[in-house]
């Protein structure tokens, strides 16, 4: 984006900043009314309508990933670079919605180690948060940056500022009413992330077609080079294999998420919970193409390159100064509504079930402390730079080698202690950690036998996830079940 347009855009731009922040302020400090106890701050007191559910959930996936990361890995190696992103995430939260969300609010859970606790006893519960919690500051920091870098694009704030502003920002209104105040300004923050996104497609269309949609997509389509169309690459048995891993990755890792489960916990019945995440899928696979069909027509529309992110310079290209202060706003939108879920779920979980083993207080004052530490650990951990929170941000495995075995056979099966469930934990987490700390791309790559089967890490931990598992609990001795057990808060 050249930095003429930049400063033409400066001054609307802020002052429709200041009116968004105020907004969304006004709406945490309502939501704070809401607040009476603890289940009003984690879960919304259990009552949010289907309306709510579904725009909180949709809000929470579309974040910096889906606005611009996916579009930029698009734009470089076609459309196969959908896997993780949006295609994994969509077919996630319809998984969640046939098979998790029924069972998950049966229970009467406020977080995922209370799934452990309940099935598996305390220090499986213990385990399963020192797992969970960590996975979530790489993505935390990945949000700060990203936001961080475009107040610096369009205001010129350097970024080690402008990390500082978007963590206060962003912790400020979920600090007031916690999940009333993170669902409610998602609600708005979900429509302007549509609104804009509709907005750039529908004027990237006109442009290619000369005014016609029909014909600027027939255009698209035609004129994209073939290998960039391609979905699922099968030339060779690793390229599929690689995107078979991604895809897995984001269809079943983000499964035993406490961002998403949060939401299933807060939705008003079982029946709310189910539709919630099946049209939250839905919508998510569908508006989720919008990033790589626009990232496609870069390479019509920006034959000189591009260097900065895919979407804002599409935007430049585009709109006019008043329709891109409406884009711009949407992807404040989209990361805002991120982070702010993203530092709710593991405060939650700190304060649920880690530090009331160590600290007595009041549990609201407990998850507000929990909420300023996440988000401070996080803003440390994008100020040390991008070698700090990449190799975090690769902790989205760690929920699917680590607790995703043990959270679905907990929900249809009633274990008998709970060796079963940390036996698999550990054997998944610890071979994660291994695959990262030593690079290794495929799952145990230095064995020959491996070497051949190309098997990716997230498909080869959750396989051990589940052997030990059974050596903990063999199948034949497992008592199935198809709901979820009665409410016992009797740790075993």
């Amino acid at each position: 984006m050249n930095r003429a347009l930049t400063e033409d855009l400066q001054r609307p731009l802020a002052i429709a900043v200041l009116i968004y922040l105020l907004v969304m302020y006004a709406i945490g400090w309502f939501a704070q009314r809401q607040i009476q106890n603890n289940e009003d701050y984690l879960v919304a007191g259990r009552r949010l309508p289907l309306s709510l559910a579904w725009l909180t959930i949709l809000a929470t996936w579309f974040g910096a990933g889906t606005l611009l990361t996916a579009a930029d890995e698009v734009h470089e190696s076609g459309l196969q670079a959908t896997a993780l992103d949006p295609l994994g995430a969509g077919f996630c939260l319809l998984i969640a919605g046939v098979f998790v969300a029924g069972p998950m609010w049966r229970m009467q859970l406020l977080t995922v180690p209370d799934l452990f606790r309940r099935k598996f006893g305390a220090r499986a519960e213990l385990l399963a948060s020192l797992i969970l919690v960590p996975s979530y500051f790489g993505w935390i920091a990945v949000q700060f940056v990203a936001l961080a870098g475009i107040l610096e694009l369009f205001f010129g704030l350097p970024a080690d500022y402008g990390l500082f502003v978007v963590a206060v920002i962003g912790t400020g209104y979920t600090l007031m009413g916690g999940m009333w105040s993170v669902t409610l300004t998602d609600a708005v923050q979900m429509l302007l992330v549509l609104g804009g996104l509709i907005l750039l497609t529908g004027t990237m269309l006109a442009e290619l077609g000369a005014g016609n949609l029909t014909t600027g997509l027939q255009r698209l389509f035609n004129e994209t080079l073939p290998g960039r169309k391609i979905l699922i690459p099968t030339e060779s048995l690793q390229q599929f294999m690689q995107w078979t891993g991604l895809f897995i990755t984001g269809a079943l890792g983000n499964i035993p998420a406490q961002d998403l489960m949060q939401r299933v916990f807060a939705s008003r019945s079982e029946a709310t919970a189910k539709r919630a995440c099946l049209i939250a899928g839905s919508m998510y696979l569908l508006f989720g193409a919008l990033p790589p069909l626009l990232a496609l027509s870069a390479h019509l529309l920006l034959p000189g390159g591009i260097d900065d992110a895919v979407l804002p310079a599409l935007a430049a290209r585009l709109l006019s100064p008043a329709l891109s202060v409406i884009f711009l706003l949407a992807v404040l939108s989209a990361i805002l509504s991120t982070i702010d879920s993203a530092i709710l779920s593991p405060a939650g979980v700190l304060a649920q079930n880690v530090c009331p083993r160590f600290f007595s207080m009041s549990s609201l004052r407990l998850n507000r402390l929990a909420v300023v530490f996440v988000a401070s650990l996080s803003l440390g951990l994008a100020w040390l730079g991008e070698d700090a929170w990449s190799l975090l941000e690769e902790a989205y495995l760690m929920t699917l080698a680590g607790l995703f075995i043990p959270v679905i056979l907990g929900l249809y099966s009633n274990p008998r202690s709970s060796k079963p469930a940390i036996a698999a934990m550990l054997t998944g987490i610890t071979l994660w950690a291994v695959h990262l700390l030593l690079g290794w791309e495929e799952f145990l790559v230095v064995l020959p036998g491996f070497q051949q089967l190309h098997l990716p890490i997230a498909v080869g931990t959750t396989l051990a996830s589940l052997a030990a598992y059974f050596c903990g609990e063999p199948p034949g001795t497992i008592q199935w079940q198809t709901v979820a057990a009665p409410l016992d808060a009797d740790a075993k």
